[in-house]
């Protein structure tokens, strides 16, 4: 005799004999699944259910993203059925349709699934949460541009004019298939977390890359039949020139995506086979994190703590394009944010409204430089100041003489590694006993992939390489062979690795000297600093990213 699901649970020590008391009291007040009831107090995890269900049932146990999923059976369970019921179609034999799902008891779903397809149907059981992620993954894009691409030449009704009007332009962006197939790009852009959407045109086609993680994917190749209308539409959602294609043009579009507001950053530039469209993706959620969300070490996070609540000086953010300098810059602002400071920022452009905080936005266009604003900013009386970037002497002098006067000064700069933030703002022309007065710290970082929990495995990293990094060799260390959750890549998310600098009484003196950046960086060794390698290795060894992670964004790191 099969036992009940709370009985095994208890048995197996999952939950104790007062938690399915619990339970099962809800159970007779409110009815519902004991499962459902046990998620829903904290008691357990899907996951748990999900096995327990197994074992209980006979049914296999399976993870959609590992499972080669068929187009047909996905074409033959629309998305609704399948978010209606909690359940993922994997493929057809005969038959015989074989399906996930959270709730093998829901006789109502595999009576529907009869009827709708006429097949008898085969059961695994799946964590809930993997099924929603497994619906959100499957189906959309490539299924539903089907019937996009299906469109004749005729129906968009491209024979209609041989010169391209601004009036035929503006009735191509207006279709009914290029609005739906711009609609599916961004949408499913934002599913699968893309910072990036790349339109391509191509000699015969018109690629389109989504880049994910840092890394660019092809996601679709589209007929040249949808380029004009598929460009000319994004141009009317920008509100670009929709006639001018000889020169680049920048714009944006505010947009909802369900309960997601996003910021769309649009870039039109002319090539040889038409204009290519970059769109930047910028999510309120992604870009606003608090400052322990970041990455940091448990000790470096107190240490930057202690650093952005000084009351006035330099605080420096650097790294490459992309390496996340703005959210590092947004979550210390808001941390540090009250109704007793005046914060005021200067940003090109603003990526996101902080609560209580002035921004500005500079207009080259009507002279509102960095260093024009940041003059101005001086006498609204501020207490703290972010400029984003300091490009050039003039904008760097004022941020110097604001910090030495009694603000807190948050900026960014372009350099490979913390310590060259010194160097750097010598070589623009800043004194040096001005950088060594005013300088109080700067934070290096760059992004690392996390790896797939998905398709995570133990492994053995080679010999030499871990005689290189100086690694144990009976550590334990973690890659992701890869599934389709992570598009085979064995990485699913990024977190940000830190090298913090923090100017001590020895640092000051020797930068006063000019001494050359590697010998200034030992000093900063000698001081404390953790290193951006160092700090990647941790995370290696905490099993969160990888060692060819590690080498690949610290190649330019000299250690």
């Amino acid at each position: 005799m099969k036992k009940k699901l709370g009985e095994m649970l208890l048995e197996k020590g999952v939950i104790n004999d007062e938690q399915l008391k619990e339970a099962l009291r809800v159970q007779r007040e409110r009815g519902g699944l004991l499962g459902d009831i046990l998620i829903s107090l904290g008691y357990i995890k899907d996951e748990d259910l999900a096995k327990f269900l197994s074992e209980q049932l006979g049914l296999e146990l399976i993870d959609p993203f590992l499972y080669d999923i068929e187009t047909e059976a996905l074409k033959m369970v629309p998305e609704q059925v399948a978010r209606k019921y909690n359940l993922i179609p994997l493929k057809v034999e005969g038959n015989i349709l074989h399906v996930a799902m959270a709730d093998p008891f829901n006789l109502y779903a595999l009576e529907e699934l009869k009827s709708l397809t006429g097949c008898m149907v085969k059961t695994y059981i799946s964590p809930k949460s993997s099924i929603l992620r497994a619906i959100e993954h499957f189906y959309g894009l490539n299924q539903s541009m089907e019937e996009v691409l299906s469109v004749s030449e005729e129906e968009l009704g491209y024979e209609a004019a041989e010169e391209e009007t601004v009036d035929l332009l503006q009735e191509k962006a207006q279709e009914a298939p290029v609005i739906k197939a711009v609609n599916l790009l961004i949408s499913q852009a934002i599913k699968q977390r893309a910072s990036d959407i790349h339109i391509e045109p191509m000699e015969n086609e018109v690629r389109v890359r989504y880049r994910i993680d840092g890394v660019l994917y092809k996601v679709q190749s589209l007929p040249k039949k949808l380029q004009l209308g598929i460009i000319s539409r994004i141009k009317v959602l920008a509100h670009l020139n929709i006639a001018e294609k000889r020169l680049p043009q920048d714009g944006r579009v505010l947009m909802k995506m369900g309960e997601k507001e996003v910021d769309l950053r649009i870039s039109t530039f002319p090539t040889i086979y038409g204009e290519n469209v970059v769109i930047r993706i910028l999510e309120k959620e992604s870009l606003f994190k608090g400052v322990e969300e970041l990455g940091f070490s448990p000790e470096m996070l107190e240490e930057f703590k202690k650093l952005i609540r000084r009351p006035y000086g330099m605080i420096l953010v650097t790294g490459p394009t992309g390496s996340g300098k703005t959210t590092t810059l947004y979550s210390a602002l808001s941390f540090i944010n009250s109704i007793e400071k005046n914060i005021i920022t200067i940003e090109d452009p603003v990526e996101y409204e902080i609560k209580g905080i002035r921004q500005t936005q500079v207009n080259p266009k009507v002279g509102l430089t960095f260093a024009n604003a940041l003059r101005n900013i001086l006498r609204q009386d501020p207490d703290i100041i972010m400029v984003g970037e300091i490009r050039d002497l003039n904008t760097a002098k004022i941020a110097v003489e604001a910090a030495l006067t009694g603000h807190l000064v948050f900026s960014t700069l372009h350099t490979n590694d913390a310590p060259s933030t010194i160097a750097r703002l010598v070589d623009m022309g800043v004194e040096p006993y001005l950088v060594a007065s005013c300088l109080l710290g700067a934070v290096a970082q760059r992004l690392v992939r996390v790896i797939c929990p998905y398709c995570k495995e133990e492994y053995k990293p080679p010999k030499d390489v871990l005689e290189i990094l100086n690694l144990p060799e009976e550590g334990k260390y973690f890659r992701g062979k890869g599934c389709k959750f992570c598009r085979n890549t064995g990485y699913l998310g990024r977190t940000g690795i830190f090298e913090l600098m923090i100017m001590t009484d020895r640092l000051r003196e020797i930068s006063l000297r000019r001494v050359p950046v590697s010998e200034l960086r030992r000093e900063c060794i000698k001081e404390g600093m953790v290193t951006l390698r160092e700090a990647g290795l941790q995370k290696v060894k905490e099993g969160i990213t990888t060692i060819e992670e590690v080498l690949r964004v610290t190649e330019d790191v000299e250690d």
